[in-house]
């Protein structure tokens, strides 16, 4: 004679499965998709224990004179794009100013100087007070730079000679 089981007690299968009561049939299709989703959620997990944090890299180090002293500073990143030919105006700027070179390559002019060619990936910093004028001397390729400048809040940028 058959034995009846309570309505809140497990009935194990062959293998590893395990149907909890239930009126449908459906507890043992969605088993399969709880595992797969089990398992994608553990893949994505340990994808983030692998991760590593990321830390910066050192592109550029110098030590400048000529930085302001005010109690408050502006700092302005700046983006600039040469076409091939283009050239900076004749300038010079009151504090130090670097220039970090996306694509292309920067020809810098300055005063008393031989030219400086800073290419894609280096950095350059243009001393205060000194007269140059920067060029991209490719006849096929744009420059792209990332500037960084910090100067007195009302300070321009640079400033312009005839």
């Amino acid at each position: 004679m058959p034995v009846s089981r309570p309505q809140n007690q497990r009935r194990e299968l062959s293998g590893d499965a395990t149907i909890l009561p239930n009126r449908n049939s459906r507890g043992i299709r969605l088993k399969p998709i709880v595992l797969y989703m089990f398992a994608t959620a553990l893949m994505f997990s340990s994808v983030a224990i692998r991760a590593q944090t990321a830390r910066p890299e050192l592109v550029f180090s110098d030590v400048v004179h000529g930085m302001p002293r005010g109690e408050n500073q502006a700092i302005r990143v700046l983006t600039a794009s040469f076409k091939p030919g283009d050239r900076t105006v004749v300038h010079t700027h009151r504090s130090p100013v670097t220039v970090y070179i996306l694509d292309g390559a920067f020809t810098l002019e300055l005063e008393g100087h031989d030219p400086i060619v800073v290419k894609a990936g280096q950095a350059f910093v243009e001393p205060p007070n000194v007269k140059m004028t920067g060029y991209n001397r490719s006849a096929t390729e744009a420059l792209h730079v990332v500037i960084f400048y910090v100067s007195e809040p009302e300070t321009p940028f640079l400033d312009p000679l005839n």
